[in-house]
């Protein structure tokens, strides 16, 4: 395979990118100077060196040092500790966390749970969220889970994925759970809504 072919056809597994807008990134590095090209490919070389997963909420990261695990939110004792937001990717939690809504602690699930999926427990870190759950409720830290999901049906089916795993811990430790408020109309993705509008869809949760 050619190189053009080569490069559109893994631009082509980035989300939301179709062959044809793979093969326009192709052509746009062409017309680029080799300087430029350089720069990227040192910076894409980098990536997985310079960035790790915090070994709490499992977000991306910037790493001071490699012996660093936890991310700055994490690391930051001011933080709430009794509220919970779990949200599906990264990009959400920086969404909101920009937006300074916010101040408690987060979980990433590093994807969502599919309409019929077979494994549902496979889509999502189920596991490493109910291990998370259970260490804080049992020292008595956790008093709500919210759950911040996009309000697509992909969204909604996570959230009841999500309820139906989590319920009888926190029924057992008097855990509220809570969704988020009106405010994201039906069909919206957490990341392309303003600060006004996630400030009221937490102040009206539920």
């Amino acid at each position: 395979m050619d190189p053009i072919n080569k490069l559109t056809e893994l631009f082509s597994e980035f989300p939301g990118i179709g062959p044809r807008q793979a093969k326009r990134f192709v052509y746009y590095l062409l017309r680029h100077n080799t300087g430029f090209l350089n720069e990227l490919s040192e910076n894409i070389s980098d990536l997985k060196k310079a960035i790790g997963t915090c070994s709490i909420c499992f977000q991306y990261f910037q790493k001071k040092n490699t012996q660093q695990t936890l991310c700055a939110i994490c690391a930051d004792n001011h933080r709430d500790q009794t509220e919970l937001m779990i949200v599906s990717h990264d990009v959400d939690l920086e969404h909101i966390e920009k937006s300074g809504v916010y101040k408690g602690t987060y979980f990433v699930l590093g994807g969502v749970v599919p309409i019929l999926a077979p494994k549902p427990e496979d889509r999502i870190r189920s596991r490493e969220l109910l291990a998370l759950i259970k260490s804080r409720a049992e020292k008595g830290l956790l008093k709500e889970i919210i759950l911040a999901m996009n309000v697509t049906p992909e969204g909604e089916n996570t959230e009841q994925y999500l309820e139906k795993i989590l319920t009888t811990i926190a029924t057992q430790h008097s855990i509220k759970i809570s969704h988020l408020g009106r405010g994201i109309s039906t069909g919206t993705e957490i990341e392309y809504s303003d600060k006004e509008t996630l400030k009221n869809a937490l102040q009206n949760r539920k």
